[in-house]
């Protein structure tokens, strides 16, 4: 546990969520600001500030939680769509500094979080010496 984290604290117990799902290595609870019908927070019991600082062994839970809390968002409220969102920093919107999914369900035509089209796409060749340089950290 993190001290000071809020997250942290809902795991805890100390501090109350509505919570949807538990289990070993994952908690998944109302957001408490609710944009649509169901928008859900899916956590990792242990604290990582950001998604590169996640154990590799945490990942699959986490991502198996997405996944299950996803399918209960469709079972029970039905929407047109589904939103799943994460951010890392204060840059990127991350509000909390514990890696956090969003689930969110969506109707059409809600105007939530839409990813904003480039004006103009990224040539072969930059494209390619991005991934170099993704391919070159990677080892």
């Amino acid at each position: 546990m993190e001290e000071g984290c809020v997250f942290c604290r809902i795991v805890a117990g100390e501090l109350p969520a509505s919570v949807v799902h538990e289990d070993e290595f994952v908690l998944a609870f109302m957001d408490i600001a609710q944009l649509s019908a169901a928008h859900v927070l899916v956590i990792p019991k242990g604290h990582a500030e950001t998604i590169d600082q996640l154990p590799p062994d945490a990942a699959g839970p986490l991502m198996s939680g997405v996944v299950r809390v996803a399918a209960a968002v469709r079972s029970a409220f039905a929407p047109d769509g589904i939103s799943v969102w994460q951010s890392n920093g204060e840059a990127a919107g991350q509000e909390v500094p514990h890696v956090h999914f969003h689930v969110l369900a969506r109707r059409a035509g809600d105007k939530l979080i839409r990813l904003n089209q480039p004006e103009e796409q990224a040539d072969l060749a930059e494209r390619e010496r991005r991934a170099g340089l993704l391919r070159e950290a990677l080892g």
